[in-house]
């Protein structure tokens, strides 16, 4: 198994970073926080989970060893894939979602794309007791300061989270008024948002 995955970074894409490695470019899965963080040109050392199929090999990379081991035990239920997995930690942070479930919070669930009501009440059974408790005390569930170019990010998270190009320039506008009124816009919290947006009008 490849644990983890450190050089300069090659090339950003809006689901994916290219780190140098050896020579060898690997192309490693990330979530739009994680993205945020990275920079063409500058070193980048990402936890990775190797997800293998019958037809494909793909690397998912994470901030840190606890998102990558919350992304596989969020795999041990019924139903959830990598995608939904990575899909539930660009919307909540490790801890958010073990504070979710220890306290059968099925709002902050449904707030991920491609999880309906019936599906949270489902996955808070199932995690209840794989995901452990919150370690943390509370503060904001997610989201990395970035000064600049906050639109641009959160367009291309909604893109590759599915939604179409109209979908997510809507709900971008839509969080703009939000995004203004902070001095540091935080991509994670506004794809939050942005997601709440999208699942009202659906």
């Amino acid at each position: 198994m490849i644990a983890f995955v450190s050089g300069p970074v090659a090339a950003l894409a809006p689901d994916a970073a290219v780190v140098e490695v050896g020579g060898i470019g690997m192309a490693v899965q990330c979530a739009p926080n994680t993205l945020s963080t990275l920079r063409v040109g500058q070193q980048a050392k990402l936890a990775t989970s190797l997800v293998v199929r019958e037809d494909s090999l793909t690397l998912y990379g994470f901030a840190d060893d606890d998102e990558r081991q919350t992304f596989e035990l969020l795999q041990t239920a019924s139903g959830v894939g990598p995608r939904l997995a990575q899909a539930m930690l660009a919307v909540h942070s490790p801890d958010a979602l073990r504070r979710a479930v220890a306290t059968g919070d099925e709002k902050a669930l449904t707030a991920v794309p491609g999880i309906g009501k019936k599906g949270a009440q489902k996955l808070l059974l199932e995690y209840k007791d794989r995901l452990g408790e919150p370690l943390g005390t509370g503060g904001p569930a997610i989201g990395t300061p970035v000064t600049s170019g906050w639109s641009d990010q959160l367009h291309a998270a909604l893109i590759g989270l599915g939604y179409a190009t109209r979908e997510a320039d809507e709900a971008v506008a839509a969080v703009t008024p939000q995004a203004e009124a902070s001095e540091k816009p935080q991509v994670g919290q506004l794809l939050k948002a942005a997601l709440q947006t999208l699942n009202r009008t659906r």
